[in-house]
């Protein structure tokens, strides 16, 4: 979508949209009084205004999203500098934009005038107030969020260690001492954080009022196609349908952790403790599965063995992403892809390497931006990131204000849903990382590792947003932000901090999509698309077996159905981008306990005489 475009795209294509929606103009303010009293615009005016704001936004767009670009691949004082000047200008030409185009509200226009003009009132992450430097308040103060997240660093054993190595210690770690003080370390970073972040909701309400929104939150809520509430209702109810599997889910987990650890580290009812999940957020878990394991089975492989003794490399990960989306008939990326593309983490320089895939001239100058490692968890993400960069190809000749997806859950679940087939046996079988793929005996394990990735995710996908809606609204006070992140994070996830935390701590802002101003309600829909996904394409290419086991790697005819719907971009409501691919119009999470049941039934079983939710 267009806020989607005012920025480079990132890992979640709105990395740089959170910078972009913070600008305003004099001129908007100026003109704001004069629009109230000028005559009813014509269906005419409206046309030619928006083949104007198409215009101008194309010209400006690649400036500003090369500026996000130098400043993520090389963060100095002054590269922050240049992109807080590019934010500036973009987002103060988008304010204006947004404003102007509710002059044509009572305007009777046709449908794609008319959805052209909705896009554009809503194309602000975070639109200021309508007053004098604003604009540079604003962008200056969300470039320092996302470099001080991505510059982070603190002491641990006599070195100071970054988020990527914190993140290791985690995931390998066993010793519960060792976790919590590199859990609490990684989170030292942002207490400095809160006041900024405070100025930024006061600042960006303040301009989503003067647009006609209740607040933030109801502005980022509009954007799918339904009123807030209605959308805010919707999630609710996709919840409900997820709620029961992961409730099982959790309640196996901490049994095995307390048999890990004993009732002093991990008691056997309640909550999990957030530091033992393997992950700095606890939102995948994957990490834990030799913990969890099922005792009775043992894997047959691991992924990070075969891409090891496959001298797979940073590059070799990459190309055989790509070579998914080439088998299905789409074109390989251009050359340029791999000269400009950040691959590895280079040396001697600060870098984001939150992995994030950009698309700079509305074109073909797509790239990704990731510091990759040869291990499973990144094989899944190059295809998850690539599937950004062919999706953003795809609608490449629909107008400007098209080139989005159908909605922002939908961008993120393209490269999910071929990576549910990515990390399928059969996948790895047909490219030669497996010899044999292993009978139905694998079938838990592999439902278990991915429901510790999927399923564990789901909560805490859906209570990002819950608390910046909180926060939006005013229902949380600076001061109330800590302990009503913690009270959401118990309500949804059923986990706690490892410890006390300190008066000042600022945990939402460990987590990169709150400083980097993110909307993370698109990775909740997501977990929920990528399995309507795969099983409206499993049934197209004819599949008979387990819906976990179904690789549509090679498949031309389930890949122009799958181009037909990203070639739609944003041009049509999200519903009918559903219907064209999966037959659809409703989110349904009946995909998701399709794929899973097999686990499901046994996670019941293993869980009989357990007390079960916290």
């Amino acid at each position: 979508m267009l806020k989607m475009k005012l920025l480079a795209a990132g890992a979640a294509l709105a990395m740089a949209a959170g910078l972009g929606g913070l600008a305003t103009s004099a001129q908007a303010q100026a003109q704001a009084p004069a629009a109230a009293t000028a005559a009813k615009p014509t269906p005419a005016e409206a046309r030619a205004f928006i083949a104007k704001a198409e215009t101008d936004l194309a010209r400006l767009s690649e400036y500003v999203n090369k500026a996000a670009w130098v400043r993520a691949t090389y963060i100095t004082e002054d590269t922050q500098w240049l992109e807080a000047k590019a934010s500036s200008e973009i987002t103060d030409m988008a304010t204006r934009l947004a404003i102007d185009a509710a002059r044509f509200d009572g305007v009777v226009l046709d449908g794609v005038t008319r959805r052209k003009l909705d896009i554009l009132k809503r194309a602000l992450v975070a639109p200021a107030p309508q007053r004098p430097g604003a604009a540079d308040e604003m962008a200056t103060i969300a470039s320092r969020l996302d470099s001080t997240y991505s510059t982070g660093k603190f002491a641990y054993k006599g070195k100071q260690i970054t988020l990527n190595d914190a993140e290791d210690i985690l995931a390998e770690s066993r010793d519960p001492e060792e976790l919590k003080a590199v859990w609490e370390g990684w989170r030292s970073i942002s207490p400095g954080m809160r006041d900024d972040y405070a100025r930024l909701v006061a600042m960006s309400n303040e301009g989503s009022v003067a647009l006609g929104y209740k607040d933030t939150g109801a502005l980022w809520r509009s954007g799918y196609d339904m009123d807030p509430d209605a959308f805010a209702a919707e999630t609710d109810r996709l919840w409900k349908q997820i709620e029961p599997f992961y409730k099982n889910l959790h309640c196996y987990v901490r049994a095995r952790l307390n048999e890990k650890y004993g009732d002093s580290v991990q008691p056997r009812t309640g909550p999990i403790r957030a530091d033992l999940l393997g992950n700095m957020w606890a939102q995948q878990w994957g990490n834990i599965y030799p913990i969890v394991a099922p005792k009775s089975t043992t894997p047959s492989y691991s992924l990070d063995k075969l891409l090891v003794d496959a001298d797979y490399d940073a590059t070799k990960m990459v190309k055989t992403g790509e070579a998914f989306y080439v088998s299905m008939g789409l074109a390989p990326l251009p050359d340029t892809f791999w000269t400009r593309s950040q691959i590895v983490r280079p040396e001697g320089r600060e870098v984001v390497c939150h992995a994030s895939a950009w698309d700079l001239d509305d074109a073909d100058d797509i790239r990704i931006k990731m510091c990759t490692k040869v291990n499973a968890e990144d094989f899944y993400v190059v295809h998850h990131e690539l599937g950004h960069n062919f999706y953003q190809r795809a609608y490449k000749d629909q107008s400007f204000i098209f080139r989005g997806g159908a909605n922002d859950g939908f961008h993120e679940a393209i490269g999910d849903f071929i990576g549910l087939s990515a990390l399928t046996p059969t996948y790895l079988k047909q490219i030669g990382l497996l010899d044999e793929a292993p009978g139905p005996e694998g079938d838990i394990p592999f439902l278990l590792k991915m429901a510790l990735d999927k399923i564990a995710f789901m909560p805490f996908g859906l209570l990002v947003d819950r608390w910046r809606w909180e926060v939006f609204s005013g229902e949380l006070t600076p001061a109330q932000y800590n302990d009503g992140w913690w009270a959401l994070r118990t309500k949804y996830q059923g986990i706690v901090p490892p410890g006390p935390r300190p008066q000042d701590a600022f945990d939402p802002g460990a987590k990169y999509h709150v400083p980097g101003n993110v909307p993370y309600t698109r990775y909740f829909l997501a977990h929920i698309y990528q399995f309507q996904f795969q099983r409206a394409a499993c049934k197209q290419a004819g599949w008979k077996g387990p819906l976990h086991r179904c690789s549509i790697y090679g498949d031309k005819v389930v890949g122009a159905r799958f181009n037909a719907m990203m070639e739609m971009g944003q041009s049509k409501p999200w519903p009918e981008a559903l219907e064209a691919f999966s037959g659809e119009t409703r989110t349904d999470a009946s995909a998701v306990a399709e794929y899973f049941k097999p686990l499901n039934i046994w996670l019941t079983k293993q869980n009989k005489g357990q007390k079960c939710g916290w």
